[in-house]
């Protein structure tokens, strides 16, 4: 065996390795993720950034200060010191885990209002069946929260470290279309927003928003334009359980099912493996409160790791991603694939896997996120995306293609990958995860019955180093936006995938009022949420290699890495498509 032979040897051995982690090791502590605000003189001299310690464009933004009021009426206060001086700010919770650059104020002189300390219940109605949180609340808190009383929050998003203020400004989501859907915001029936006032008014004032007031359907999903969020009403329903099974098909009729499996099972969703030719469909429903089972989601993705494997893991990835073959990519993944968790991670008691259906509370099955819930140790272990150390380093991109159009979108994504399969083992990590949302009132909500697409892929630390076989997925991000009529996740996607969104919105127009009605000034907006929201500007940055970073659409070869071989070329099956692709792949 040749020397590169026996480097590829290793590192598809070490990138399997992790996957045993969750079988292994059942680990008692995890050093929490950082704050992301930090500061050089107490709280003033501060920069912020996201949960991965880099926004898209690999930017670190700045700022004169940051407050941690702990009640309204410190907020209030806040508001009212910077509104008074004229000074930018922005709203950043906990753990920050927008990509887009949403908790910036812009420049160097705003203030960051950071609502980690904004973190309680302000009361429960167990009779009317409602909640009432601070804005910083964790996910994890509130479902726990709602269920001592014997209520549940119908739906949430499947990671339980973001804050209920945060989610609802992105429009986070978990899947479903009965009912009112899987997005949370459509479960607010009311909020308290802190927004900028006339001195008259002490620069500061509280709105309270009813479930009937005209202007909740701009705050409930808001990028946080309007101000910050203080306090939140949920609708609840009855404490029920259930019932989770993953089953496991080829993808031959793909197409078909993708577009009726929703209106199937409530809480449907598909993890689409284009490499193996296989979905994994997600039956899950509702069942009785009195069904036997106390199941638990604790997903491998969000479970500490031991920081030692982590790096190592990251170092084997790098070695596979720039001298790496396709044979050897494809073995690590396959490798990678044969060790993974049982049912996901998913347990019948909490501790193990003893077969379907996995029967469980809402509360133990609709979100985890253990990684965040151990206490301190001296970063021995942490997240696996922890930027504290050089483990997992990674691009999320989530967009969401009409339900009406997604058995044309899934068929255009197998035609790619039927063109060359071993392409997509040096992108995914976790295969084509795709959940359903329903067409929200939200004025910048989902305009329409939608499945949401989420690829996590791997990201270079080194600024426009191209990644293996990126045209694959710039031409799948590309055909979802444009030929199907796409939208991007607000808080998970790449600059190009903006560029001209707004005009998706048919209420966007209604948005942008109540934006200038709250905040006049715009002392809640920032040029990252100008440019987004059509004001001023575009979020596209051209530059070399601007197309690698996903900071443009290639319009030159410049724009990719000729240098290294890569150049701009159109995409093999939406030929409108302009990716950067390699000269072996083309």
């Amino acid at each position: 065996m040749s020397q590169g032979e026996q480097a590829q040897s290793r590192a598809t051995g070490s990138l399997a390795a992790v996957l045993l982690v969750g079988i292994l090791l059942q680990l008692a502590g995890c050093s929490p993720p950082p704050d992301p605000v930090t500061c050089t003189h107490g709280t003033s001299n501060c920069t912020v950034t996201n949960t991965y310690g880099s926004f898209t464009d690999r930017t670190i933004c700045h700022a004169a200060n940051v407050v941690y009021p702990s009640t309204e009426q410190e907020l209030v206060a806040a508001v009212a010191a910077a509104a008074s001086a004229k000074r930018k700010m922005k709203v950043a919770t906990k753990h920050s885990h927008s990509g887009p650059k949403l908790a910036c104020p812009g420049g160097s002189q705003g203030t960051i209002i950071s609502t980690a300390r904004l973190n309680r219940t302000v009361r429960i109605d167990a009779e009317r069946q409602l909640i009432t949180v601070e804005s910083g609340m964790v996910l994890r808190d509130l479902i726990q929260a709602a269920a001592a009383p014997g209520l549940s929050l119908p739906h949430s998003p499947y990671w339980y470290g973001l804050t209920i203020g945060g989610l609802l400004a992105t429009g986070a989501h978990g899947s479903g279309l009965w009912g009112k859907g899987g997005a949370v915001h459509e479960y607010v029936v009311g909020l308290r927003i802190v927004t900028p006032a006339p001195a008259c008014h002490g620069f500061a004032m509280v709105r309270e928003l009813a479930a009937d007031h005209p202007d909740l359907d701009a705050a409930k999903v808001s990028l946080g334009v309007l101000g910050v969020v203080s306090q939140v009403t949920l609708a609840l329903q009855p404490l029920f359980k259930r019932s989770v099974t993953f089953v496991r098909r080829n993808d031959s009729d793909f197409t078909a099912r993708v577009a009726e499996w929703g209106r199937l099972h409530e809480f449907a969703d598909m993890i689409w493996l284009p490499q193996h030719g296989s979905v994994i469909y997600r039956q899950d429903d509702r069942v009785d409160v009195a069904t036997p089972g106390n199941g638990l989601s604790d997903l491998a993705l969000f479970r500490s790791n031991p920081t030692a494997l982590l790096v190592r893991v990251r170092a084997a990835e790098e070695r596979l991603q720039e001298n790496g073959t396709d044979i050897a990519r494809c073995a690590a993944e396959q490798e990678a694939a044969t060790r993974q968790l049982p049912a996901l991670g998913f347990t019948n008691d909490g501790v193990s896997f003893t077969g379907y259906p996995i029967v469980g509370y809402q509360h133990r099955i609709q979100a985890s996120g253990s990684c965040i819930d151990g206490p301190e140790d001296g970063l021995l272990s942490s997240c696996a995306w922890d930027p504290r150390i050089r483990g997992t380093f990674l691009y999320n991109s989530g967009f969401s293609v009409p339900l009406s159009k997604v058995s044309a979108f899934v068929a255009d994504m197998q035609r790619l990958r039927d063109l060359k399969p071993a392409a997509f083992c040096a992108l995914l990590r976790a295969g084509v995860v795709l959940r359903y949302v329903k067409a929200s009132s939200a004025y910048v909500g989902k305009p329409e019955d939608s499945v949401d697409v989420d690829i996590i892929f791997y990201r270079s630390h080194t600024d426009g180093m191209p990644r293996a076989h990126a045209d694959v997925l710039d031409e799948i991000e590309q055909m979802a936006l444009g030929k199907y009529g796409g939208l991007p996740h607000w808080g998970k996607n790449r600059n190009f995938a903006f560029d001209g969104v707004i005009a998706r919105y048919p209420k966007a127009h209604k948005f942008l009022k109540v934006k200038n009605m709250y905040d006049p000034d715009g002392l809640f907006s920032s040029e990252w949420t100008d440019q987004v929201l059509g004001v001023n500007g575009t979020p596209n940055i051209i530059k070399k290699r601007c197309a690698i970073e996903g900071l443009c659409v290639c319009s030159d070869d410049l724009h990719c890495a000729p240098e290294q071989g890569y150049f701009c070329r159109p995409g093999k099956v939406y030929t409108k498509a302009r990716v950067c692709s390699s000269t072996e792949d083309y």
